[in-house]
């Protein structure tokens, strides 16, 4: 690789993490609260490959532990509980989250017809696969916990899997499709930036 291809792709890498700091911090209210924070990883993964990916993940699961020392009342209840299996919730789910979309899409559009379909499959996986990996440690490590307990009362969950699908609900739903409709837009203008430089 180029010494401006390795620079080139260092900036954009250092550019997405500043973004992934920022948007932890400032979340959306349409109808309720979603992240956007999982855009940056899902363009990192599909520009510059898996290990982006994984270190994009890796800043924003880092981050999300960060935030349980005082920022998020759930986090600073699950770390009270156990901070390694906290850790292992926020850290290693988003850095999954990062890695196998990028490496599928590495691994599919190696033939240049399947970029855009792939493009938009990956897309879609990343915030997917965060909620589905975040979501199942979360009940795996501490659904019975007092605090997650309380989620389950609260929600009136028959069971663990339809807790996942009243605590997630609707805003991850909203959180993958703005996930996909933002994305894929900014991977192709990168990418189309990239091949002309």
């Amino acid at each position: 690789m180029k010494n401006s291809q390795k620079i080139q792709k260092l900036t954009i890498l250092a550019i997405l993490s500043a973004l992934i700091v920022v948007l932890a911090f400032i979340p959306v209210r349409i109808f309720f609260e979603i992240t956007l924070t999982i855009i940056p990883i899902a363009v990192g993964a599909i520009v510059l490959g898996p290990t982006a990916g994984l270190i994009l993940g890796g800043v924003f699961g880092v981050v999300s532990f960060l935030q349980c020392l005082g920022y998020s009342p759930l986090g600073v209840a699950l770390l009270s509980i156990n901070p390694f299996l906290t850790f292992l919730v926020c850290v290693p789910t988003r850095m999954l989250a990062g890695y196998l979309p990028g490496l599928l899409y590495k691994v599919f559009t190696k033939n240049e017809q399947n970029k855009t379909l792939f493009g938009i499959i990956c897309s879609f996986l990343v915030p997917l696969l965060n909620t589905v990996f975040f979501m199942g440690t979360l009940v795996l490590f501490f659904y019975n916990s007092s605090t997650i307990q309380g989620y389950v009362d609260l929600l009136k969950a028959a069971n663990p899997f339809h807790f996942i699908l009243l605590f997630v609900g609707v805003n991850g739903l909203v959180e993958i499709l703005v996930g996909v409709l933002v994305s894929f837009p900014i991977i192709k203008t990168l990418e189309k930036i990239r091949n002309n430089l």
